[in-house]
């Protein structure tokens, strides 16, 4: 009797056996995990530095401080500014900008809410930049990763024509190969949905006390016109 034909079945003996197709398919996986794991952290990041500055601003602004030196404060700050602070800046300056003698309240208080949500609508991009790749990498790296799949399933199956007897030894090390691929684009795909959504939900409560801002300041600002 023949010695049974073993095969080594470790992942990297399997990725270094796969087709062509197959191996860019694992590759362009691998790249789109790497680079969502890079914006997960930098989002973090951003998210944290954004609440902590929101939270320090308002504390700060509802302490009773002078809006005048506020103001001055966030225009030297500008660049390092959080995104509340930045739309207190904008719509503080169109507010100082427009009152003059004679000029109606309503067209004082229009232009600054347009002021305001001009910087509220830029903060919202910067804060949203990326969440749109990780959203793509959730959705499509589960159907990269069958693609994959299907295709080494099926180079497997074309390779038992050539074989006068098939044996489940024979197909099992393609089928794993093949499989590796659906694996990859779980592993791409799960951290970025899961990313997004948390992301997304940090977006919207810093919207709402965004929102809440700019409402009361406008209301502060309205009382100092008349």
């Amino acid at each position: 009797m023949n010695p049974a034909v073993t095969h080594d079945m470790s992942v990297l003996s399997l990725v270094a056996g796969a087709s062509v197709l197959v191996k860019i398919v694992m590759l362009l996986l691998l790249l789109a995990s790497l680079l969502s794991w890079y914006y997960i952290f930098l989002k973090i990041f951003t998210f944290s530095r954004a609440t902590r500055q929101a939270d320090e601003f308002e504390k700060e602004f509802w302490s009773g401080a002078d809006l005048n030196e506020l103001h001055q404060r966030a225009v030297k700050a500008r660049n390092t500014a959080g995104g509340q602070e930045r739309i207190f800046e904008a719509g503080f300056r169109e507010f100082m900008k427009l009152r003059k003698p004679g000029m109606d309240v309503g067209d004082v208080m229009n232009g600054v809410q347009r002021a305001m949500r001009a910087t509220y609508q830029r903060e919202m991009e910067r804060l949203e930049s990326s969440l749109s790749f990780l959203a793509s990498v959730g959705s499509v790296s589960p159907y990269v990763g069958l693609f994959g799949t299907v295709w080494g399933i099926m180079n497997s199956f074309r390779g038992l024509a050539n074989m006068t007897q098939a044996t489940l030894g024979a197909v099992a090390p393609g089928i794993a190969e093949a499989l590796i691929a659906t694996a990859m684009g779980l592993f791409a795909a799960i951290p970025a949905v899961v990313a997004y959504n948390h992301f997304a939900g940090d977006i919207n409560r810093l919207a709402t006390r965004f929102d809440t801002f700019m409402e009361e300041f406008s209301n502060i600002l309205q009382r100092q016109a008349h």
